[in-house]
């Protein structure tokens, strides 16, 4: 079946439709299962509820994040092949964000109240680093990834051992996360200075700070 080539104004109309699913509506149906769905929740104390809650408010907030930066890349991309590569990432990435917003409820709490801020921003980087070139919104997304997976890591390290459904979806998050971020590598993703790596660095650490508490 042949596809109809999208016109910018198409692209801006369903970049502001994938917006508002993710930010202005509570996350639809995943298209894959949940990997926690067979796991039998624990019985876990109020204190240790509140910490999974926090971590998994976190990890929701950075597949808002991951939305907008496939998104906007994807809008600005020049390539064929590698909008449908970053659009294939982004479908995945709302798995994500639905398998964080399920849990964050199953545990008694809502998702960051920021999560219009934490899209605006990430919608803005990956546009304006995708109007450098293809080879430097890969990179972006590479070192995104390879920075996310070490943050999903340190929460496989804090979530406990009892926790086996936030555990079981942070470990797929982190399985995929890792493979989008191979992906950039091999499309050709230049390797970022490394003044904007810790750029990077330092704004994930106030939006993961920040969206821990709201």
């Amino acid at each position: 079946m042949e596809h109809r080539e999208l016109s910018p104004l198409d692209k801006l109309l369903v970049g502001a439709n994938n917006a508002l699913r993710t930010v202005a509506a509570p996350a639809g149906r995943p298209s894959r299962s949940n990997p926690a769905e067979k796991i039998a929740d624990a019985n876990l104390d109020a204190k240790t509820k509140a910490h999974a809650a926090g971590l998994m408010r976190v990890n929701h907030a950075g597949e808002v994040a991951a939305q907008a930066l496939y998104q906007g890349h994807a809008t600005v991309a020049r390539d064929k092949d590698i909008e449908d590569q970053m659009q294939r990432a982004a479908d995945e990435e709302f798995d994500h964000l639905a398998w964080c917003e399920q849990r964050i409820h199953e545990l008694g709490f809502q998702p960051s109240r920021l999560s219009p801020l934490w899209y605006a921003g990430a919608y803005a980087i990956g546009a304006a680093s995708g109007v450098l070139g293809d080879k430097w919104s890969l990179g972006f997304i590479a070192e995104t990834e390879k920075q996310v997976c070490s943050h999903l890591d340190s929460h496989l390290e804090q979530l406990p051992e009892e926790d086996a459904k936030s555990r079981a979806i942070v470990k797929q998050m982190r399985d995929e996360e890792e493979e989008h971020g191979e992906n950039a590598v091999d499309a050709g993703a230049a390797v970022l200075p490394r003044p904007i790596i810790r750029l990077m660095r330092a704004t994930a650490k106030v939006m993961t700070k920040t969206a821990y508490w709201v």
